[in-house]
């Protein structure tokens, strides 16, 4: 092949390979026209100056605590120079200053208290038995354990016919187990439940624990599957009686016609003494 061939082709090889280094990548973007030059430019701007204001702001808002607390500081320093002008003043006329000491008053919201245990003996005269009482401020009305609830009607008022549901181990008197007990109804509330909604029956009855002699109302509910057939809620003890549940029957069990003494009750205590019941 002759020389001049060889050199054309050598030429055009370069060319071309010239031409393939100055080709652009194709990952890198495409250049910014002016239009969108000038958005971003006015983007910045504008974030630019939402944090100058928002620093200027913060700025203003330190300022002002400053002032407030250099104010206070002054007004304190002023008070405690009065003070000592008094102070020298009476000194200098041999007298010395007058201390003043408050009193703190004394709160005697507790001794107007009974103070009751976790679980305490309760007496109801109206029916004439005692029983066992769990008392817990978590529950809102009190609760008596009760079956075979069955309302009726008497001069126009609601009543309701029940017997006492207990346990075999349940402590009350053995004449009272089965019998009937009446009362009027003094309210119904409804009890939402997984299985659905329901209402219970609520009865006063006349309750004695300790020093304490009040009315109680009381909702009427199977409470068998529980360890006490009474639960005693914050209602009963509101503004009468404070629970201390590290102690448990502080109160000595009442006695009713066909119960045992009341000398006799730590022998029914002593199985739940470290109760855990709800």
């Amino acid at each position: 092949m002759r020389p001049g061939v060889l050199w054309l082709m050598a030429g055009l090889s370069l060319l071309f390979s010239g031409c393939a280094l100055q080709q652009p990548e194709p990952n890198e973007p495409p250049p910014l026209s002016e239009a969108s030059f000038n958005t971003r430019i006015l983007e910045l701007q504008d974030a630019l100056s939402q944090q100058c204001d928002a620093q200027t702001q913060y700025q203003e808002q330190q300022l002002n605590r400053q002032q407030s607390l250099t104010a206070d500081v002054r007004e304190v320093g002023s008070l405690l120079r009065l003070l000592r002008s008094d102070v020298q003043a009476l000194e200098a006329r041999g007298e010395e200053p007058i201390i003043i000491r408050e009193e703190c008053e004394v709160d005697n919201t507790l001794e107007s208290k009974t103070i009751v245990g976790r679980s305490e003996w309760v007496g109801l005269p109206g029916i004439g038995t005692y029983l066992k009482a769990r008392v817990d401020s978590g529950a809102n009305t009190s609760s008596l354990s009760a079956s075979d609830i069955t309302r009726f009607e008497r001069d126009g008022e609601d009543w309701v016919r029940f017997k006492l549901a207990l346990n075999e181990d349940d402590v009350v008197v053995e004449s009272l187990r089965n019998e009937w007990i009446e009362a009027p109804v003094e309210r119904r509330v409804r009890i939402i439940q997984a299985s659905g909604e329901a209402t219970r029956p609520v009865i006063s009855l006349l309750m004695t624990l300790g020093p304490i002699r009040e009315n109680v109302q009381f909702t009427l509910n199977d409470r068998t599957h529980l360890d006490f057939p009474v639960l005693l809620g914050r209602r009963f003890m509101m503004d009468i009686a404070i629970i201390d549940v590290a102690q448990a029957y502080l109160h000595e069990r009442p006695e009713f016609p066909g119960g045992e003494p009341a000398e006799q009750a730590a022998e029914d205590e002593v199985a739940d003494q470290d109760d855990t019941e709800e």
